[in-house]
């Protein structure tokens, strides 16, 4: 992939992880004392959200070349 292409990536990455952020967010607080079916759907957006951060780190580190001090 091309810098620019990574870039765009990497937005698009960002932009799901934050509105997985409100979903999830808003899911809790509706659930509160809900079924268990409300708690899964909020255990697997909690994992989505963590493997799109892990994404994210690795394209930011592809982009970011490490400085050896």
């Amino acid at each position: 992939m091309t810098e620019q292409e990574l870039r765009k990536n990497l937005e698009l990455l960002k932009t799901e992880h934050r509105d997985l952020d409100a979903a999830i967010a808003a899911l809790t607080e509706a659930a509160l004392g809900s079924s268990s079916a409300d708690q899964l759907q909020i255990a697997r957006l909690k994992k989505r959200k963590l493997r799109l951060r892990d994404q994210i780190a690795i394209i930011e580190d592809t982009l970011l070349p490490d400085i050896i001090a």
